[in-house]
């Protein structure tokens, strides 16, 4: 579908109210503009719909899971809804958790220190850190970034194939852990298939959905994954808080992920003088201290936004988005977009590009101060992905004050611009025509380095 049948398309809705779609910025050319934030992928703005929700809460306040008072018990059912809410919105199994966490980075520590002895790990290098390094203490396979979904699931069957016997010569527990949308190229991953090969070989799949829960459907029992990670301030819920879903026995079988109260059930003193220890063996065993119930809460309403806005509406409209961007840089002969997959690869509001003979801090911090769009510029926590992409050498590092990329030199880091449910048409039409005039034209500021970053010279 062209982008403008799809924008006649009755069924692209308008987008959604977030908070500070009205905010100003001063530009150093002088007056102010609106401010364009295209960094959804980094943190997205508040739906107001969330914020509506969290002040109406915010008087009623009470601490969770301790008092007899009236707002305690409120606060209690508020947050024990918060995870029902969150169980349906990802389509729980009956006996499925759901903890919540501080963020996806904390979800998936907190289940690697719930892996089994002897769990073997499978984790390509195109993960974002969040799942790429939480499993340093188990033996780790990194598997080669694939350049199609099929090469990715057959890489990972090979690897799956090949594993090591545990030590009584039998398939040991293994984990693999993927994404489902790419937070450097916003490809979307073979989930389905990768979990098909992942049970096949006696393994289990954990889904790092950070990205792609914001953008699409994430349904635990359609895709059969046995966990699913996410972070509330990527999903329009920014209150600290995040998401741990799926099975129930490695985690009621590990050491709590953090020893104190609410996580234990009994306490007691041993003759020895030591201190007995009797855990939960619900959420809470994970859930040690007083909970977020506000970020709880922000997430569980984010959830229904989303879902009453409707999945199909919101996707339809951000491909329009999709395909404006792509169809604007690809207007720029100097622009190269990143791709894994290729062209046609499905995608969510996520795209990185480079622009020959230019460095990418200097490009971003131009977009910022000359135009108030707001995109992000580096490796996005994601290095040994992007410096693949750019065939980088891992030593080297980009910043403003470096020499700019000669034309034909490969770019040091690159730009990412992203969007959402709450992007107004006209953002992404102002980052497209400054993308154009400042390739044409040239900066019409001059930039130095501070702290390592770019920034306009006073």
């Amino acid at each position: 579908m062209s982008v403008s049948t799809l924008a006649a398309d009755q069924s692209v809705c308008s987008p959604l109210p977030v908070l500070g779609r009205d905010v100003t910025v001063p530009l150093v050319t002088g007056g102010e503009v609106t401010y364009a934030a295209l960094d959804y992928a980094a943190s997205a703005p508040a739906l107001q719909r969330v914020w509506d929700d969290v002040a109406g809460y915010a008087p009623y306040y009470g601490s969770v899971h301790r008092g007899a008072g009236y707002l305690s018990q409120l606060s209690t059912d508020l947050f024990e809804n918060a995870r029902r809410t969150v169980a349906e919105f990802l389509g729980c199994r009956a006996d499925d958790q759901v903890i919540f966490t501080r963020s996806t980075t904390d979800s998936l520590n907190l289940l690697a220190r719930a892996l089994p002895a002897d769990c073997q790990v499978f984790v390509f290098e195109t993960e974002h850190h969040a799942s790429l390094l939480p499993w340093q203490d188990a033996k780790v396979t990194c598997l080669n970034a694939p350049r199609t979904p099929r090469q990715a699931v057959e890489t990972l069957e090979r690897a799956l194939a090949a594993r090591t016997p545990s030590s009584d010569g039998g398939r040991g527990p293994a984990l693999v852990c993927v994404t489902g949308a790419s937070n450097v190229t916003g490809e979307l991953w073979p989930v389905r298939e990768l979990a098909a090969a992942a049970h096949a070989h006696g393994a289990r799949i954990v889904l790092d959905a950070a990205q792609l829960a914001p953008h699409h459907r994430v349904d635990i029992h359609d895709l059969d994954v046995d966990w699913v990670a996410f972070s509330g301030h990527k999903l329009y819920a920014p209150f600290g808080s995040g998401v741990l879903a799926g099975r129930a026995d490695w985690l009621r079988a590990a050491e709590p992920y953090l020893a104190g109260g609410g996580a234990s059930r009994r306490v007691s003193r041993r003759p020895d003088g030591g201190v007995a220890v009797e855990w939960h063996e619900s959420a809470a065993r994970h859930e040690a201290g007083s909970p977020n119930v506000i970020g709880a809460y922000s997430i569980a309403s984010a959830c229904k936004a989303l879902t009453e806005a409707g999945w199909d509406t919101l996707v339809a409209r951000e491909q329009h988005l999709v395909a404006r961007v792509r169809e604007g840089l690809a207007e720029v002969p100097e622009v190269r977009i990143l791709s894994l997959f290729g062209d046609d690869a499905p995608r969510v509001g996520v795209i990185s590009f480079v622009v020959d003979g230019w460095n990418s801090s200097h490009f971003a911090a131009a977009l910022s101060a000359e135009y108030g769009i707001g995109v992000r510029d580096g490796l996005f926590c994601a290095h040994p992905l992007v410096r693949t992409l750019l065939g980088s050498d891992p030593e080297t590092q980009g910043e403003c004050g470096a020499p700019e990329a000669a034309p034909g030199e490969k770019s040091l880091n690159a730009i990412r611009v992203s969007f959402g449910a709450g992007t107004p048409d006209e953002h992404v039409e102002r980052f497209v025509n400054a993308v154009k005039e400042l390739v044409t034209e040239g900066a019409k500021w001059t930039y130095r380095t501070e702290d390592g970053r770019c920034v306009p010279a006073v």
